[in-house]
């Protein structure tokens, strides 16, 4: 995949397209992002786990 040197890289030209500014209103969005993602996957594997029905 990546080496630590390329993601540095990435990172580095994220910062000047993005601009430092931006950059921490992108990380806040990133993190509730995932937590909406991970409390949904919980939701999900307990109602998996009751025998609910499966939703379409």
């Amino acid at each position: 995949m990546f080496g630590l040197s390329e993601l540095a890289l990435i990172l580095l030209v994220v910062v000047v397209v993005l601009g430092v500014k931006k950059l921490p209103e992108l990380t806040r969005s990133a993190g509730k992002a995932t937590r909406i993602f991970k409390s949904e996957a919980k939701a999900l594997k307990a109602q998996d786990s009751s025998g609910g029905a499966p939703r379409s």
